[in-house]
């Protein structure tokens, strides 16, 4: 009993400050089981120093800014970003720019419209509520050229966007072989802040892949909802996870919940079932603090704020 509340103990403490960067609250058109205020206010509770809202079809600078006027007593800071998904124009730099002007975090590229997505989902037979219910058939966003080497020049357009404004660049759910070409094409834009989006599921790529895009200076994030036993989104196993961290490095390596559907686990919930799962693979709590804390910090630029929750 004594080891358990310990480790309950442990967990918490390492949530002091914590960041998730890929939380899907709502309001959205696809099932949400929390709304941004909720899951602000939980992870106020937790002592959470920012969240970032992902929604695959709107950009959140509007509600962000909302919540930030009307409950400024919440604790935990919320960072807006955008998906270039059908909704918002795919790969458009009005949207992109509206976004940065607003306090935007995240450009994420294409998930649930990249033409890897719309592979994937066909042979895994998934569906999704946003594209399959209540919206038109997906339109694939493309971000090659058909050689498949080139990037196209709205995506260039996208990146000088991002490199002039300093956001972090995501790269969705491209395929591996697309994010090393946008990757590589935003380093020599001058794109500073690269995470390479969950390569444990749909991106097809290798441990090698995750080593050599984190040895490029990008930050490589895990979903932890792909491995927690429970979840319906469990695709890997923990020792998976070890080999995702092994291969990118603690100092490269960013634990973000993924979470906010229903019918499973809630975010705050889901990080601390990963927390716990990092533990039981043998992680110092120091190298867990990094994952969950300091490289998100490091990502988005916001190490003061950061440090502020942790000394208040």
């Amino acid at each position: 009993m004594s080891g358990q509340g310990n480790t309950e103990q442990r967990i918490d403490a390492l949530l002091k400050g914590a960041i998730d960067p890929h939380v899907h609250t709502g309001p959205s058109i696809a099932p949400r089981a929390l709304d941004h205020v909720e899951m602000l206010q939980q992870a106020s509770r937790a002592g959470y120093a920012a969240v970032v809202t992902k929604d695959h079809d709107y950009s959140s600078v509007m509600t962000a800014a909302l919540i930030r006027k009307h409950f400024p007593d919440l604790k935990t800071k919320i960072y807006p970003s955008i998906v270039l998904n059908n909704v918002v124009g795919g790969l458009n730099p009005y949207a992109v720019e509206h976004t940065a002007a607003l306090g935007g975090k995240i450009v994420w590229m294409p998930t649930l419209a990249a033409e890897n997505h719309l592979r994937w989902q066909a042979q895994a037979q998934w569906t999704h509520p946003a594209s399959t219910d209540r919206m038109r058939p997906v339109t694939p966003v493309k971000v090659l050229e058909d050689d498949k080497k080139t990037l196209r020049d709205d995506a260039k357009e996208i990146l000088d966007i991002v490199a002039a404004s300093d956001m972090v660049l995501a790269s969705g759910h491209l395929h591996v072989s697309e994010t090393w070409v946008v990757f590589e094409e935003a380093k020599r834009r001058g794109v500073k802040r690269l995470v390479f989006t969950h390569p444990e599921d749909i991106v097809d790529a290798s441990l090698n892949d995750v080593k050599g895009i984190a040895a490029m200076g990008a930050f490589v994030e895990h979903s932890l909802c792909m491995f927690l036993d429970g979840c319906k989104f469990k695709s890997r196993e923990a020792e998976d996870l070890r080999n995702q961290i092994e291969a990118g490095g603690v100092g490269q390596t960013i634990l973000a919940s993924d979470l906010g559907q229903v019918g499973t686990f809630d975010p705050i919930d889901g990080m601390r079932r990963g927390i716990k799962m990092c533990m039981d693979l043998g992680f110092s709590d120091d190298d867990i603090r990094q994952m969950v804390s300091t490289n998100t910090a490091r990502a988005l630029g916001i190490e003061a704020d950061v440090e502020a929750v942790r000394k208040a």
